[in-house]
């Protein structure tokens, strides 16, 4: 009776659900460096890499250095008739609460700083116990917040936005951009690597293996 429960949770573990059309395939012949869609969909399911664990951690420690920097410069300065203003990173929710828009800076904080930090700290808290192979008591509660929180992640959007409204800035003001930018656009680089690096799929088995050894 064992042996065949133990045979089914094997079968199960190697099988996923298409978030496109749900169906189950199997992936146990995923070979180094392969990807795997739904052979019905199409929809990207799982890629295989031996080192993801640590390729994520890597990302996501550059990730963090980058974020400190971001936060520890000059975002922007712009100058027009004679008047200078530079604006850090933190000061773009700050200035949205002093002209009265609360809500705004709650929501441009949590998603450019706040929920980026948080997905960095639940990444580490899952390579490095997956790294050094022990089961760490909160790898499955990290695991499923950091799954929940990459659909909220929009630390791309935010850029592009920047980047938009620096255009149409520039035909109004001069506009130099600090060190602080060229550091956010790394971390939004290294943040993204880290982030499809760690396979959802391929992370759980991890968290299996590790628990069950």
């Amino acid at each position: 009776m064992r042996r065949c429960v133990s045979k089914v949770n094997f079968r199960m573990a190697t099988l996923i659900g298409c978030q496109g059309c749900d169906m189950l395939v199997d992936l146990t012949a995923m070979p180094e460096g392969g990807r795997a869609n739904c052979p019905r969909c199409g929809h990207f399911l799982a890629r295989y890499r031996s080192d993801a664990v640590a390729r994520a951690l890597a990302y996501c420690i550059s990730a963090a250095i980058a974020l400190v920097i971001a936060n520890c410069f000059a975002f922007l300065t712009m100058g027009a008739a004679g008047l200078q203003t530079t604006m850090t990173l933190p000061e773009t929710a700050i200035m949205l609460y002093r002209y009265g828009m609360p809500d705004l800076a709650i929501l441009v904080g949590g998603f450019i700083l706040v929920l980026p930090a948080l997905a960095l700290t639940l990444i580490m808290a899952i390579c490095v116990p997956l790294t050094l192979g022990y089961a760490a008591p909160w790898l499955v509660d990290s695991a499923r917040v950091l799954y929940t929180l990459n659909e909220w992640s929009m630390v791309e959007v935010f850029l592009i936005g920047v980047i938009v409204s620096l255009v149409k800035l520039s035909q109004m003001a001069e506009v130099q951009l600090g060190y602080s930018f060229w550091a956010y656009v790394a971390f939004s680089v290294f943040f993204t690597l880290a982030v499809s690096t760690l396979d959802r799929f391929h992370c759980w088995q991890r968290i299996e293996a590790v628990q069950l050894s």
